[in-house]
């Protein structure tokens, strides 16, 4: 009889606390805490209200910056050609191969080149050294022919980092070099990239491109400085948590500057179609910041198709947490699971209780 007795009344305060919550769980749009969250319906009309995103503009002085023409740099190796005068072209032979006889600019800037003594060439464009060579050659030689090529850059780097495949230095050369193909050539980690975030370096300033929405077109108008560096930011501070009744509860990282709430739900598997209540999707902002800003909570009820057009004209943002509540018939089953345990305790500790006083009479 005791054990009736003390098993109905904690059947009865469980389910008086539980029941409260069977129609579904939904947040509470007032109490104490309604200081710190703002309640948002995601309608047609509030998506209508809302300001259209800023277009992100490319920086005019990126898209008129012309490059000059290559200026020799430490480092770099020269072959001079003097017509007819193979001693001064190919002083290792002709047979040798054209790095035998190429000239290094020195660290200080210098090279030196028969009957010419020291030329101080970095600096200098490759015909502006053409010129200096063939004035200062004209006293030895009888209208001396000269041609200067580079045949190994050593110099004037472009820099990558970040979520690049490939992070090794590029070499300006005389051939101009374009944002698209410097991005060609070292490849991007589409796994770890934020595309939303290139930041190119010049001159001590940032300039923020968006790869997203910079066309290809854009890509090739802007040519490369040297000096230049280009860092490609990783995803990995960008993610956006779904949890609740979805079948892979996860965090997922941004590959593009936004995600909508489809493609949120779309790549955990969406909604558990056993579990979850449609009614009760919540987008959950600002949780980080709750000590001087409120929290908003955006509630989407997504019982029918239509919904999801809503959804896919939402955009989640680094930091959101999306929730979907459970079901009434979940939130009863899982309440029966766990009174079965409890149910036994129970029971049996009045049978123990039963036992010790049956042997005290």
């Amino acid at each position: 009889m005791k054990a009736s007795l003390v098993l109905a009344a904690v059947l009865t305060t469980l389910a008086l606390s539980g029941c409260a919550a069977l129609p579904g769980q939904h947040m509470a749009s007032s109490g104490p805490e309604k200081d710190h969250v703002q309640m948002v319906q995601i309608t047609p009309e509030w998506l209508q209200s809302q300001p259209a995103p800023e277009e992100k503009t490319i920086p005019p002085e990126l898209l008129s910056y012309q490059p000059e023409a290559y200026r020799i740099g430490p480092g770099d190796m020269l072959y001079i050609t003097v017509w007819d005068h193979p001693e001064l072209t190919a002083p290792a032979g002709a047979q040798q191969q054209t790095s035998a006889n190429s000239r290094l600019v020195r660290s200080d800037g210098t090279l030196f080149y028969p009957y010419v003594g020291t030329v101080k060439a970095s600096g200098m464009t490759v015909d502006e050294l053409r010129q200096e060579l063939t004035s200062r050659l004209t006293k030895f030689v009888p209208k001396p022919q000269v041609d200067v090529a580079v045949t190994s850059y050593g110099s004037q780097l472009i820099t990558l980092q970040g979520a690049f495949s490939k992070t090794d230095p590029q070499q300006a050369t005389t051939v101009p070099l374009t944002l698209a193909q410097a991005i060609g050539t070292a490849g991007i980690d589409l796994a770890h990239a934020d595309m939303s975030d290139l930041v190119l370096s010049r001159d001590g300033r940032d300039y923020h491109l968006d790869l997203n929405t910079l066309s290809k077109t854009a890509e090739q108008r802007i040519y490369l400085k040297p000096g230049d560096r280009l860092l490609l930011t990783y995803n990995d501070t960008k993610e956006v948590y779904v949890l609740g009744e979805v079948l892979r509860p996860q965090a997922l990282v941004f590959r593009t500057d936004d995600m909508s709430l489809t493609q949120a739900l779309g790549r955990v598997g969406g909604l558990n179609p056993v579990t979850s209540s449609s009614k009760s999707v919540y987008v959950i902002r600002g949780v980080k910041d709750l000590a001087h800003n409120p929290a908003t909570v955006y509630h989407l009820n997504a019982r029918s198709p239509e919904a999801y057009v809503l959804a896919d004209n939402f955009h989640v943002r680094a930091g959101d947490v999306v929730w979907v509540g459970a079901a009434a018939i979940t939130q009863w089953s899982r309440f029966l699971s766990q009174l079965v345990p409890l149910s036994s305790l129970v029971t049996s500790a009045a049978v123990a209780n039963g036992g010790g006083s049956g042997a005290g009479f």
